[in-house]
C-alpha cells in the first residue's frame, strides 16, 4: 500500500501516560497488520520524571530530534512534585510551537451504552467537534511579574492575537463544518473584553462570506458553556480561541460521560511538521499503577493520527472498537461505569479489531 510506512514518535509521559500508551500501541499493531500498514515506533523518555532526574523536560536538541517523524503520539505530562507550568511549558507547548500545531482538535460524542450526566443527551444526537486555536491567544510568553515580595505586586499577561493565527483556524472550522453538518458556531466575549474578540469577531464575518453553505452564529462564552450543558445536540463544530477552546472542550468531555475517553489532535494542516496526538485527561496521578485507567482517550487519539497519515479505513475501524467496547459495561472501565481494568478494556478492543 502506497505511503503506509509511517514512523510515530512515542512520548508515554507521566502518570497513567505509560499504561494508557502501552494499550495504544497493542491496538495500532493489530489494526496495522490488518490494513497492510508499517508503523515504526521511537519512544523517549521525556516526562517529569527526566525533569526531577535531568533538570529539564526534554533533552536541548528534543525539538530537532522529533523533526524527522511522521506523528508524535503523548500520553501525558504533569506530576504533583513539578508545577504545571514547568511541565506544560518545557514539553506540550514547545513541540505546539515549534511544529506550528496551530489546531487543536478535539471530538466529542455520546456513545450508545454510555450514559451521559445529562438525562437528554442522547447517542446519535451528541456528536460535536472543538476546533481550539492552539498556539497563539491568551496562552501567551507576553507579560511579567513585577515588584515580587512587595505589597504592590502586579503580574501582567498578554493575550496576543494575529490576523494570520485568527484567520487559519477560522477557515479551518469553516471548512471542516462543510464536511460535517454545516453548522459553525464561534465562542467570543467581544461584550466584555474590548480588543481582540471584537477582532476575532470582524474576522471570524469575513471568512464566513467565503463559506456560503455553512450556517454559523457566535455566542459569548458563558452563555455557550450553559448551552453546551442545556442543548449539547445542537451543536457541530464549534471554534474558538486559546482559552475558550480548552474549557469548552473539557465541559463537552464530560457532557458526553467521561475525560477519560476525550481524544485530541495537534495538528499543522500543512504537513511541514510532524502533528501531535494524546488523550484529554492528564496523568491522572491518583489512579497511576492501579491498572484501572480508561485507555479509550489515547486509543481514540490514535484513531486521529491514523485519519491524519491518510489512512480513513484503519481510523474508522479503531473508532468502531471504541463504540464495542463502551457498549458493555464489563469491558468499559470504572470512570464511565464499568467494572473492566486496563488490561481487559485494551484486550476487548484488540479482540474486536481481530475479528
Amino acid at each position: 500500500m502506497p505511503g503506509s510506512a509511517h514512523r510515530i514518535a512515542v512520548i508515554p509521559g507521566d502518570g497513567i501516560g505509560p499504561e494508557v500508551i502501552a494499550a495504544t500501541l497493542e491496538v495500532l499493531d493489530v489494526v496495522s497488520a490488518a490494513h497492510g500498514l508499517e508503523l515504526s515506533f521511537v519512544e523517549f523518555d521525556w516526562s517529569c520524571g527526566r525533569y526531577r532526574a535531568e533538570g529539564a523536560m526534554m533533552p536541548a536538541d528534543g525539538l530537532d530530534a522529533l523533526r524527522a517523524f511522521d506523528a508524535i503520539l503523548l500520553g501525558a505530562v504533569g506530576r504533583p512534585d513539578v508545577p504545571d507550568h514547568v511541565s506544560l511549558w518545557g514539553l506540550l507547548i514547545p513541540i505546539r510551537r515549534a511544529f506550528r500545531q496551530y489546531v487543536n482538535l478535539r471530538p466529542i460524542r455520546v456513545f450508545p451504552g454510555l450514559d451521559s450526566p445529562l438525562r437528554n443527551a442522547r447517542p446519535g444526537e451528541v456528536d460535536l467537534v472543538v476546533v481550539r486555536e492552539n498556539v497563539e491567544g491568551e496562552y501567551s510568553e507576553v507579560g511579567g511579574r513585577f515588584n515580587r515580595g512587595f505589597p504592590d505586586e502586579l503580574a501582567v499577561q498578554e493575550a496576543i492575537f494575529t490576523r494570520s493565527g485568527v484567520t487559519r483556524i477560522v477557515d479551518y472550522a469553516f471548512e471542516l463544518a462543510a464536511g460535517r453538518r454545516g453548522r459553525l458556531t464561534s465562542a467570543t466575549k467581544s461584550n466584555g473584553i474590548v480588543h481582540t474578540l471584537p477582532f476575532w469577531d470582524e474576522i471570524v464575518a469575513e471568512r464566513a462570506a467565503r463559506h456560503p453553505g455553512v450556517r454559523w452564529d457566535q455566542e459569548h462564552i458563558d452563555a455557550l458553556a450553559a448551552k453546551f450543558v442545556l442543548q449539547p445536540e445542537r451543536f457541530d463544530v464549534v471554534v474558538g480561541s486559546n482559552l475558550f477552546g480548552d474549557i469548552l472542550s473539557d465541559l463537552a468531555a464530560a457532557v458526553a460521560g467521561s475525560i477519560g475517553i476525550a481524544p485530541s489532535a495537534n495538528l499543522d494542516p500543512t504537513r511541514t511538521h510532524p502533528s501531535m496526538f494524546e488523550p484529554v485527561h492528564g496523568s491522572a496521578p491518583d489512579i497511576t499503577g492501579r491498572g484501572v485507567a480508561n485507555p479509550v482517550g489515547a486509543v481514540w487519539s490514535a484513531a486521529l493520527m491514523l485519519d491524519h497519515l491518510g489512512h480513513p479505513e484503519a481510523a474508522a475501524d479503531v473508532l468502531a472498537a471504541v463504540e464495542s467496547v463502551l457498549a458493555d459495561p464489563s469491558t468499559r472501565t470504572a470512570d464511565v461505569g464499568g467494572t473492566a481494568s486496563t488490561r481487559q478494556a485494551t484486550d476487548a478492543l484488540v479482540a474486536h479489531l481481530s475479528r
